[in-house]
């Protein structure tokens, strides 16, 4: 069948849109989709779903303060989201400006710091590179001067309290611009919960990138190319899956990122490949998973790409339904919104 990006639209009343994290982290709810069958659930109860010899793999990356507003040496304004860091003294970025900066323009971030646009990036240019023109690191740079990115469909400006709750417990690696939201959910008792159970964790790096907002502009699936991100599966993380495959346990991906680096890595077998790479995989309707079992994520936003992922895991249909049923028994959506665990189409 041929998809459309239509046929993945959906009606979201606006206050459906969670603007702030439940109180406490664990306070969510939690929507179990097998099938046709949903369970209204709290995600509190999460480890009574799970059983002793699974593997949940969580995704460390750790959100950096990616976003300058700035102007150009001839006054314009200018807002930066950075999309990568490449190295200390080079980004990859999305430019806000009422006229695109040339090559060699000069920018003026947050009244501290000068860079030079070197030139544009991306499968279709749509981002720009920067250049420090006067020396510096930008990790130093973005943690000194640089705002936490919250997503688009959230209206207010980042808080203090979005420094914590943007955050997930265990994110260690910095590079991302967003954070790996089904992580949010998680707090310390509920991983020593899980652990006394027998339900082993283990954790890979993918750095979220900006384009993971970026609207889909083709109408037939099929035509859309993915932005790239840049992961790393540990040995660990590795040896954990096969040791899971191996006692018959299943692999539960803590997040779309989680899952889509592991199916990036995965080899015929089932297992996975270590080390790191770039993956522009997108997953739609009719993908064979090599490694994961089951899912754990957040509700995604109508024609996006994940929800064209989530629909080929647990099928086109169910999550169809599901949604319907989220929005009808307000269930709060999206990065700060409640969860979902999905049990696999063909099950």
């Amino acid at each position: 069948m041929s998809l459309t990006v239509d046929d993945f639209d959906f009606d979201l009343p606006p206050e459906l849109i969670a603007q702030h994290p439940a109180p406490e982290r664990g306070g969510s709810r939690l929507l179990h989709v097998h099938g046709m069958r949903h369970d209204d659930l709290r995600f509190a109860d999460l480890p009574g779903l799970l059983k002793a010899g699974d593997l949940l793999v969580f995704n460390d990356t750790k959100v950096i303060k990616a976003r300058f507003f700035g102007r150009k040496e001839t006054g314009g304004q200018v807002e930066i989201m950075l999309e990568r860091i490449v190295d200390a003294t080079q980004a990859i970025c999305q430019i806000r400006a009422s006229k695109a900066p040339k090559p060699g323009s000069r920018l003026i971030l947050a009244d501290a710091f000068t860079v030079t646009m070197s030139g544009r990036a991306g499968a279709d240019g749509d981002f720009f590179v920067l250049e420090l023109a006067e020396g510096g690191d930008f990790w130093e740079l973005a943690e000194r001067y640089g705002k936490l990115p919250l997503p688009p469909y959230i209206a207010h400006p980042a808080e203090d309290a979005d420094e914590t709750r943007y955050q997930t417990v265990y994110a260690r690696q910095p590079g991302a611009v967003a954070a790996p939201t089904a992580g949010l959910h998680f707090d310390d008792a509920m991983l020593d919960t899980l652990r006394r159970q027998g339900i082993a964790t283990a954790f890979l790096t993918l750095h979220v990138g900006a384009g993971t907002y970026r609207p889909m502009r083709v109408e037939k699936i099929v035509d859309h190319r993915m932005h790239s991100e840049r992961f790393e599966i540990p040995q660990a993380t590795a040896e954990a899956i096969a040791a899971t495959r191996a006692a018959g346990g299943r692999v539960i991906a803590v997040g779309t990122t989680s899952l889509r680096a592991l199916e990036s890595a995965a080899a015929a077998n089932g297992m996975v490949r270590v080390g790191g790479a770039e993956t522009d995989i997108f997953i739609t309707p009719g993908y064979r998973f090599q490694v994961v079992d089951r899912l754990i994520t957040n509700f995604h936003l109508p024609k996006s790409t994940l929800l064209m992922l989530v629909s080929a895991f647990a099928g086109y249909d169910a999550i169809r339904a599901a949604y319907a049923h989220a929005v009808a028994e307000r269930y709060r959506f999206f990065s700060y919104g409640d969860a979902m665990l999905l049990e696999p189409a063909q099950e």
